[in-house]
């Protein structure tokens, strides 16, 4: 059921490609891929203190001009063929090879429709991403790898810099983001986004419904059924003498399920350049989530401090790195970048000192490998 969004709209663009608006110039193919391999020591896991890995992202696009005021149809179908070796003690495997994008667009001047398997994201949030609903980037992921969703997005930008966005989701049916339930299988999600200018800046509101396939086993929790999901999202971000955001998201359910009734996230952060050297760019935000049985409780609440600092050593070389505290559990979190740019290659020397249970979400589909100490190496080939 996942190709319908395709077969709708290739059916779409089949019929526009029939009439005369079409161009007669030649149309634009393009390939192009990503190419990574990295090492890694990681001696607080108990079996496999080293890893190898690699993964490759090839990437083709298909672009058609139309004669009708500037409009285009693109095509853009991409795969994860990736694969890990732990070993040491013991000796353990993984790799997959699955679509990463798989999408068709027609767009023009003020708007575009996409329909297929995509990336969706928004927000002013940087490191603690309360509006991370569709996608789970890490911040300190180089690559900023996530997996997609299959869908139809439509996108409308208004000439005063206004813009909404409407979307309809169908056939995902792992968790998403900070979802803690996947949806239920064969139902559709939907939701809208309205984002307007204002003084310095601009502000948004968003909001999602899904059914969710709530299924708990912790007694006195005992729940198997499909629970309607509503969210609801705001977030703004200023420039003045700083950069200013905050950034909030609101799940509730329409039926009691104890503290997964209620899911409230809020972050508030600045950034600012300061003129030492090259620049240090520095990054804070506070993070605050809850989940409660009645709305805005915060009985069950955690916290998060995160500082960022990133700075440019010359024209091809960048050193940043990331510190959070964990409040509730009292944890630090360290992560230490290096990177290096030589035309179509980055290479990269990462080292952190993490707890062995992470709190913050994950990046799907991926091992979580910053839990504990370690370092690993990345050369990243790009064509």
């Amino acid at each position: 059921m996942k190709r319908s969004f395709l077969i709708l709209f290739i059916s779409l663009s089949a019929k526009l490609l029939a009439q005369d608006t079409i161009v007669d110039v030649e149309k634009n193919f393009g390939f192009s891929g990503q190419m990574s391999g990295w090492m890694q020591f990681t001696p607080d896991l108990e079996d496999q203190k080293l890893w190898l890995g690699g993964r490759y992202i090839p990437q083709v696009d298909y672009k058609i001009p139309l004669k009708k005021n500037n409009q285009l149809i693109d095509f853009e179908a991409s795969a994860n063929i990736f694969g890990n070796l732990g070993f040491i003690d013991s000796t353990v495997t993984d790799g997959d090879i699955k679509p990463y994008r798989l999408w068709t667009r027609y767009s023009g001047s003020q708007f575009e429709f996409r329909v297929g398997l995509q990336k969706i994201n928004f927000g002013s949030a940087q490191m603690f991403r309360p509006l991370m609903w569709f996608d789970r980037m890490d911040p300190r992921d180089p690559l900023q790898l996530t997996d997609g969703v299959w869908g139809g997005l439509f996108r409308y930008y208004f000439l005063n810099n206004a813009n909404i966005w409407i979307w309809g989701l169908y056939g995902n049916n792992e968790t998403k983001g900070w979802e803690v339930f996947p949806t239920e299988k064969n139902t559709p999600e939907f939701g809208g986004r309205v984002q307007l200018p204002i003084p310095y800046g601009e502000a948004a509101l968003s909001y999602h419904h899904r059914k969710e396939n709530v299924n708990i086993n912790m007694p006195p929790l005992m729940y198997d059924e499909n629970i309607a999901e509503n969210r609801f999202g705001a977030d703004i971000r200023m420039d003045v003498v700083v950069g200013l955001w905050a950034e909030a998201s609101w799940s509730h359910l329409a039926k009691e399920v104890g503290i997964f009734t209620n899911q409230e996230m809020l972050t508030l952060g600045t950034d600012y350049t300061f003129g030492i050297g090259n620049g240090l760019l520095t990054t804070f935000e506070q993070f605050w989530m809850s989940n409660d049985e009645k709305a805005f409780a915060f009985d069950n609440s955690m916290s998060f401090s995160g500082l960022s600092l990133s700075y440019p050593i010359g024209m091809f070389d960048n050193i940043s790195a990331m510190v959070y505290y964990d409040w509730t559990n009292d944890e630090p979190y360290f992560f230490l970048n290096w990177n290096r740019q030589l035309n179509n290659f980055m290479f990269y020397v990462m080292a952190y000192w993490n707890p062995m249970q992470i709190q913050l979400a994950e990046q799907a589909g991926l091992n979580n490998m910053f839990a504990g100490k370690g370092i690993q190496l990345m050369v990243v080939w790009n064509h």
